[in-house]
């Protein structure tokens, strides 16, 4: 499937949300939405694995013949025929595609009960959902659905009023998505579209879960580079990726597809995300996009108080370390810097962030578990970079420990949540050069309506840019820790890198001379012209 199909997609089910979307609030929609989008993947993969693993015994039975057996899949069938077998082949099926989904759960039953307006359809719903989260995955996945409420008013005031208006929603759903094929990346992109669709609509809310894809393309590319010399190009293998706010998981999906590209693999990879709902979401679209549960993990928890076990091991030699780290966290975030933190193994080298503003607390936390031969990127606002205070003295120390590789400054009004410009920061534990690269993309990108747009060859230029550490008049330079120590430490993008035109210098003296050079001019050619009148006795000027 191309690019174009796969967008088409995501936006006829967005015309689809639009048309539904109706009196419901749209983030419950969004929520219902992208809930039934995953249960039609992970249906869909099940019974192409079913197909495949029972080969001649799975029953090919035309559509018609499956009404008269009372089934809505041929998978129904085999299981009402074989039924001594169904525990033998579940299990084969957890070792294979590590879940199970019961007959009567999967997508193409409850279509069936939806086109039908089955008033059956609320109850095996909920139903499917509970054994989804409780027994497909053997537990791993509980509470994946714990947001939707299938008994809320929101749907209707009754049964049969809820019944019938999921009904609908359903069908339509399922007629869309009819209209397309179905191969392994069309839904988890039709899942990442939706995200971002619904994140525009959202407003400032949408910072809790959705970093701009451009965006995301910048950090992505940066972290699957070699961290000892980018020049190299990307990493062949990665062994563990964090993103500490990982919000829907767009960005972790995003480092794995990189590095996918070149050929390259990610053993695991691991996000934490605070707000419930996002959680959720983050789990669902990691499946959306073929990672096998074994292969990530995303923990619903407060990154700033670190309640996450794996990464409170106090052995050092036990201690998480990851290869490479992103992170979007929210940007100037008001936290609980308690006199107990002080002592927190993540801060008490360089001290508390600032009541009043997180954002260093969350870049200390993540550079805390970056690996030796790792890389982070980290998008925060611009006062980091020059704030006083306890920030200024956190800045100082990571910049005379020589852990700053780069800062990138990026044009204002990219996010749904703000308009303020943001920059990157990428750290490092094994930097060789003792400089700091200062980029300042703030004038490459396109202007839109609502929010600026980074284009493709912006993003390839920021990349270039920093992978061969490139000096550009008004656009980047590297900066030696002794300008900066000069500049007490401020880095302050605008004091490195400007992108105003040196003002021209105008010498009077030459102008003078020059205006005499016309003037004279203009007296000769007057004088010339003249005699012709003269002559034709004409009238001289």
């Amino acid at each position: 499937m191309t690019q174009k199909e796969q967008t088409e997609l995501g936006k006829t089910l967005w015309n689809i949300a639009d048309d539904l979307r109706g009196a419901m609030n749209a983030d419950d929609f969004r929520d219902y939405m992208l809930s039934f989008l995953f249960l039609r993947y992970i249906s869909d993969n099940y019974e192409k694995a079913a197909q495949k693993e029972l080969g001649s015994d799975y029953p090919e039975v035309p559509d018609d013949e499956l009404k008269k057996n009372g089934a809505s899949t041929p998978l129904e069938i085999w299981y009402n025929e074989n039924a001594e077998d169904v525990k033998a082949f579940e299990k084969q099926m957890r070792r294979k595609v590590h879940y199970v989904i019961e007959p009567n759960f999967l997508w193409e039953s409850i279509y069936e009960l939806a086109r039908t307006q089955d008033k059956d359809l609320l109850e095996t719903l909920h139903n499917g959902f509970d054994y989804i989260e409780n027994e497909s995955f053997e537990g791993n996945f509980s509470g994946l659905f714990s947001e939707i409420n299938l008994n809320s008013e929101k749907l209707g005031k009754n049964y049969t009023e809820r019944n019938k208006k999921l009904s609908t929603i359903i069908t339509k759903i399922a007629e869309g998505i009819s209209k397309f094929s179905t191969d392994s990346d069309i839904l988890g992109d039709a899942y990442e579209y939706l995200i971002g669709q619904f994140a525009a609509g959202s407003g400032k809310k949408a910072g809790e879960f959705y970093t701009p894809q451009r965006l995301s393309d910048i950090l992505s590319e940066i972290v699957t580079l070699d961290a000892q010399d980018p020049t190299l190009g990307k990493k062949k293998k990665l062994d563990k990726v964090l993103d500490f706010a990982s919000g829907s998981g767009s960005l972790l999906l995003n480092v794995r597809k990189k590095l996918n590209d070149e050929g390259g693999t990610i053993s695991k990879i691991y996000g934490q995300e605070k707000n419930i709902t996002t959680y959720n979401l983050a789990r669902m679209n990691m499946l959306l996009h073929g990672v096998k549960d074994t292969e990530f993990e995303i923990y619903h928890g407060d990154t700033l108080t670190n309640d996450w076990d794996i990464l409170n091991e106090m052995n050092p030699a036990k201690k998480m370390q990851f290869d490479a780290i992103v992170a979007n966290p929210p940007f100037s975030l008001k936290w609980d810097a308690s006199e107990t933190m002080a002592d927190d193994f993540r801060f008490k080298n360089y001290g508390l962030a600032p009541k009043s503003a997180a954002d260093f607390a969350f870049l200390l936390h993540g550079f805390h578990y970056l690996g030796k031969e790792g890389t982070m990127a980290i998008i925060l606002p611009h006062g980091v970079l020059f704030r006083g205070g306890a920030e200024e003295r956190i800045r100082t120390k990571l910049l005379k420990d020589n852990n700053i590789d780069a800062i990138i400054g990026l044009p204002s009004n990219l996010f749904y949540s703000t308009g303020i410009p943001v920059s990157i920061i990428v750290l490092k534990k094994c930097k060789k050069h003792d400089d700091v690269l200062v980029i300042n993309a703030s004038d490459y990108f396109e202007k839109g309506k609502r929010q600026n747009n980074l284009l493709p060859e912006h993003i390839e230029k920021i990349v270039e840019t920093y992978k061969y550490r490139k000096d550009e008049e008004r656009y980047s330079r590297k900066v030696s820790l002794g300008e900066i120590e000069k500049n007490n430490f401020n880095l302050n993008i605008s004091r490195y890198v400007s992108t105003s035109e040196d003002e021209i210098q105008i010498d009077l003296k030459v102008v003078n001379k020059n205006l005499d050079e016309i003037n004279k001019s203009i007296r000769i050619a007057t004088d010339k012209h003249n005699s012709f009148l003269e002559e034709l006795g004409l009238k001289e000027i």
